[in-house]
């Protein structure tokens, strides 16, 4: 009678861990299933979609997003925005600012969007993959991505291993950017530098009037030494060279980067100006058919030269 009654409270302990486990997979599958349904394509209205705070990339009217525009009236929105729920009432865009823009421009009311619950720092590492991967990104947006994501990602580090090593840390991440973006570590670091330029300079980089390498070494020098470089710049009218700029941080790191030595570095001619020769275009085309190309012009230059050449040798044999 012992035994039965046992072997019934024991059947009813294991139903009721069998019943409480049945919930907890039924509340699972729900969860996954609304986790699903939020993650498929939704129709969403333009007017419900807003920038992500921070965005570092550009969404302009130039040509590129005239055809964009062109394409979209054609053909729609073929590659869904992504974005997340606001709290407050909207989605804010992840990736697709340039296509939610170029919708509206075309006239469209809604968007195919991808709706997903992310964080700060996942958001961040999504949008800036996404952007990445585009083929004409500008220095600083470039380099504003890989900071963001840079930051991000050592967040989410700090958040899981708050014991690990920061130097450490900061390697690891940096090393996963560049595997990412198939980059290389040293080159990652050295977009992120760029956005210790104040925005005049990094604005000259963007326009190519400042090389990547010499804005490099620039980004070493302190705010009000960048200022000055920049009315030394449009005092002498020229920018550095690599060398120039390498002298530029040298100096400052001495604590004793004037003005004047700006202007003296400046002016002084590059290596490479130095040992080059150039012809402005309108004074040879005067010696040559309008037919002719730069590249015809120069190849007739160099013929005469070497005949030019050949003529002084043998007149010296003599």
């Amino acid at each position: 009678m012992l035994k039965r009654e046992t072997d019934t409270a024991s059947a009813n302990q294991k139903n009721k861990y069998i019943n409480m486990s049945s919930r907890d997979d039924i509340s699972s599958r729900e969860e996954s299933q609304a986790a699903a349904a939020m993650e498929q394509v939704q129709q969403i209205s333009i007017s419900e979609l807003y920038p992500f705070e921070g965005h570092p990339f550009r969404v302009v009217d130039d040509e590129a997003m005239l055809r964009m525009v062109e394409s979209i009236s054609k053909s729609g929105v073929i590659t869904p925005i992504q974005a997340r729920p606001d709290p407050y009432g909207g989605y804010e865009i992840i990736s697709g600012h340039r296509r939610c823009h170029a919708a509206k421009l075309a006239g469209f009311q809604t968007l195919p969007v991808i709706v997903r619950e992310m964080d700060e720092d996942e958001s961040i590492i999504v949008m800036a993959d996404a952007n990445l991967q585009r083929e004409n990104i500008l220095p600083s947006e470039r380099a504003r991505a890989y900071k963001m994501k840079l930051e991000a990602i050592k967040h989410q580090g700090a958040r899981s291993d708050l014991t690990s090593d920061q130097v450490g840390q900061k390697l690891r991440s940096v090393d996963k950017i560049a595997i990412e973006a198939n980059d290389s570590a040293k080159q990652v670091q050295r977009y992120i530098r760029l956005t210790n330029l104040i925005p005049e300079l990094l604005n000259m980089v963007d326009e190519k009037k400042i090389a990547f390498n010499p804005a490099v070494e620039i980004s070493y020098l302190k705010k009000e030494e960048q200022e000055s470089l920049l009315e030394a710049m449009n005092y002498v009218k020229v920018t550095p060279s690599v060398s120039q700029a390498q002298r530029l941080k040298k100096q400052s790191q001495t604590g004793s980067l004037s003005f004047d030595f700006i202007c003296e570095v400046l002016s002084e001619r590059k290596k490479d100006e130095a040992d080059r020769v150039t012809f402005k275009a309108n004074d040879l085309k005067k010696y040559f058919p309008k037919s002719y190309t730069p590249r015809q012009m120069e190849n007739t230059i160099i013929r005469l030269l070497e005949q030019w050449q050949k003529k002084r040798q043998r007149d010296q044999a003599r």
